[in-house]
């Protein structure tokens, strides 16, 4: 098997900067230089994607970034020992021993078992002691292949003759992923004198480090109080489950997971206490006692059962948030689940339309009917690319007419989904297939889908007998869902909506002038005033949902998409052009870095390529980003830019109508941002440029 780390990948009392990004980014290129990468950038872009979902810190001053990346050819280690310290979010403070974990995508199961040892050693203090006394990289390396080669049992949370908490470790060490604790036969007497027995569930999304780390914590912090533990790590590894009678012997259960739990209705009826798996290792006793108190708790959160009870979980989830904040999600929910009907759709319509000329809409339903490859059809648009293109454009077209005709029902469905769950989702789905059999658009999906989710959620928390409680989800819910929901969709609320979406529909085919242009500066305001957040969603949102409205004789909602589109665009391009071209002096190392990958972000329609420099200089960066979007939107609106897809940027130049005219709002939309940026880092109130210790960066 190939070596995980040697003395080239370890890096000892360097200054690697002040920020997590640039630590990384010098890692992953120690990764690329050893051959053991095919690149830099796909490899940093992983590995700090993963650091912006949950922060790599654990308690002691240790880091973990890690990742599983295409980029990576062999499994590898690389360690950096730095000076000064680097705050990877560790409640306690900086880390100086930062271990990064670059995995294939399809690593195989004994590379993961091994990168999974080695961050359960690092919670260890001798051996995280041992790394800070070393004295040489061939030392460093010697350490890590000890702690790899000990066998799993010498990393076990308790020894052997200890009680049986923890007795399971050594398993999990040689499966990869089991169950963590003592073993199931000492799980099965009584427990009405013995200690309390918990069981607890770790799983984090890449699942090589923080799953075991947790485990092992967990099972320690148990041990120190006398608690039986039993530990399922569902990590990349494997996953080998509890055994059920251990599970039914336990108290409460701990989830300490960024994904979802696999197998939770196993855990149905136990307490539960539910946490991010980071909190498992930076405060598992804590963790521990709450279990403790939950299992004495008769009105404690207990695992749902499917049905009714399955409502109650949500409600505990959703405490605290206001109405605001619910009606957010649920709305974000549905859009993002609609999205991809809508991207497959309109970019087939597209297609269509470009092989099928633009009349293709009056002849597709025949040619699809009564023609085929070995029959094309006789009568077409003249702008089709021939016989052929003509069949194969009424294919292409039907196919994104059809998936479009799902956009109001799946909106509609994914938004009760969000307030019911699985429940909710027929009567969404039926509730918006009403809005859009009654005309009502995407505000009648956006209603009906409210409605839905919360009579589902109502329904669902009544109390019924325990033999009627299997038919609550799949068939009392939904039927009592749809039927109100529906029902009130037609005797009430579809008309008014109807009257209101024709209402905006005109309103919007009716903008010309100085009104399409306001349109274009607010969306191109909203598209970058957040960089993807709330306010660009909103933005995003209205463009997408508005897409099924358009024709050719209403091309009012394409010409919205392109200028949410072309706005969008302008704060990760402008960036990459103040910080590689204009003016590189004014920004630090790690943002001249950024800008390069920011230059294929921008042309990918990514407005979160222009993040790291808002976090960095936000009373800059912002208002000039939406300047440049202002412009930018209000120029394509002004020329009548249409984009019949709803992504992809340049890349989708075929589905964009004025394509030259969609590019030069965005040169001018970049311009305007870059040279404002620079003015104002160079004028406005002084700030000093955070500089940044030059790495090499060998490939």
């Amino acid at each position: 098997m190939t070596q995980l780390i040697t003395t080239d990948l370890v890096e000892l009392d360097q200054n690697l900067g002040n920020a997590p990004e640039t630590v990384i980014r010098h890692l992953a290129s120690k990764v690329a230089a050893t051959g053991r990468a095919s690149e830099v950038e796909g490899l940093f872009a992983d590995a700090f994607a993963r650091e912006q979902k949950t922060a790599t810190g654990i308690p002691g001053g240790i880091a973990i970034p890690h990742c599983r990346s295409a980029a990576v050819t062999v499994p590898t280690l690389a360690m950096a020992r730095l000076n000064p310290k680097v705050d990877f979010g560790a409640k306690d403070g900086p880390a100086d021993l930062v271990f990064f974990i670059a995995a294939p995508d399809g690593a195989d199961q004994e590379h993961l078992k091994l990168l999974s040892k080695l961050a359960r050693s690092l919670i260890k203090k001798d051996f995280t002691a041992a790394l800070r006394n070393a004295s040489s990289e061939a030392e460093i390396v010697e350490l890590v292949d000890g702690a790899l080669a000990d066998k799993p049992a010498a990393h076990a949370a308790a020894p052997a003759d200890a009680v049986p908490v923890g007795a399971g470790v050594g398993a999990a060490g040689a499966a990869g992923a089991s169950a963590v604790g003592a073993p199931a036969g000492a799980s099965t007497g009584s427990a009405a004198r013995g200690p309390k027995r918990l069981v607890a569930v770790t799983a984090c999304p890449t699942g090589i480090a923080h799953t075991y780390m947790a485990a092992d914590s967990l099972v320690a912090a148990a041990k120190e109080v006398g608690v039986d533990l039993q530990v399922e790590t569902q990590g990349s590894s494997g996953a080998k489950a509890l055994d059920p009678a251990v599970i039914a012997a336990a108290d409460a259960v701990i989830f300490a997971v960024d994904v979802d739990v696999r197998g939770k209705e196993r855990f149905a009826g136990k307490p539960v206490i539910n946490a991010p798996v980071k909190r498992g290792i930076d405060e598992p006793d804590k963790m521990v006692q709450e279990a403790l108190a939950a299992a004495d708790n008769p009105h404690a959160r207990r695992v749902p059962h499917f049905g009714a009870e399955e409502q109650a979980e949500h409600e505990a989830e959703e405490k605290g948030e206001h109405i605001g904040q619910k009606l957010k999600k649920a709305l974000l929910t549905g859009v993002s689940y609609m999205i991809p009907f809508v991207a497959g759709g309109g970019l087939l319509i597209a297609l269509g339309f470009l092989m099928g000329g633009y009349l293709i809409t009056k002849y597709a339903d025949t040619i699809v009917v009564q023609n085929s490859l070995f029959n094309l059809p006789t009568e077409f648009p003249e702008n089709a690319w021939g016989p052929l293109g003509a069949y194969l454009g009424a294919v292409l077209f039907k196919i994104g007419a059809l998936s479009l005709g799902f956009l109001v029902p799946a909106l509609a469905g994914y938004i009760a989904y969000a307030i019911a769950d699985r429940p909710g989702i027929a009567p969404g789905f039926v509730a918006g297939a009403v809005a859009g059999f009654m005309g009502a658009g995407f505000l009648g999906g956006i209603v009906g889908g409210l409605l839905a989710g919360y009579i589902a959620h109502v329904v669902g928390r009544l109390q019924v007998a325990r033999w009627l409680r299997g038919l609550m989800p799949v068939v009392i819910i939904p039927l009592l869902a749809s039927l109100v929901a529906s029902g009130l969709m037609f005797v009430i609320l579809g008309g008014p909506i109807v009257a209101i979406t024709n209402g905006l529909n005109s309103w919007l085919s009716g903008l010309t002038g100085a009104g399409a242009i306001a349109l274009g500066v607010i969306l191109g305001l909203m598209m970058c005033f957040d960089l993807g957040g709330p306010v660009n969603k909103v933005a995003y949102s209205f463009a997408v949902a508005g897409l099924g409205a358009a024709t050719i004789d209403n091309q009012a909602p394409w010409q919205i998409m392109a200028a949410v589109m072309a706005s969008g665009m302008v704060p990760p391009l402008a960036m990459a052009l103040a910080s590689t071209v204009l003016n590189k002096k004014l920004f630090s190392l790690a943002e001249q870095e950024n800008g390069k990958a920011a230059w294929l972000l921008g042309a990918s329609f990514i407005s979160e390529g222009a993040i790291p420099f808002a976090a960095a200089d936000p009373l800059r960066v912002i208002p000039a980003s939406m300047l440049g979007g202002a412009v930018t939107g209000a120029i394509s609106m002004a020329a009548g830019v249409g984009s019949k897809a709803p992504h992809g940027g340049i890349f989708v130049f075929f589905a964009i109508d004025n394509f030259l005219m969609f590019v030069v709002s965005i040169i001018v939309g970049v311009v305007v941002t870059a040279l404002s940026v620079i003015a104002l880092k160079r004028w406005a109130v002084k700030k000093t440029v955070d500089t940044v210790e030059p790495v090499p960066v060998t490939v």
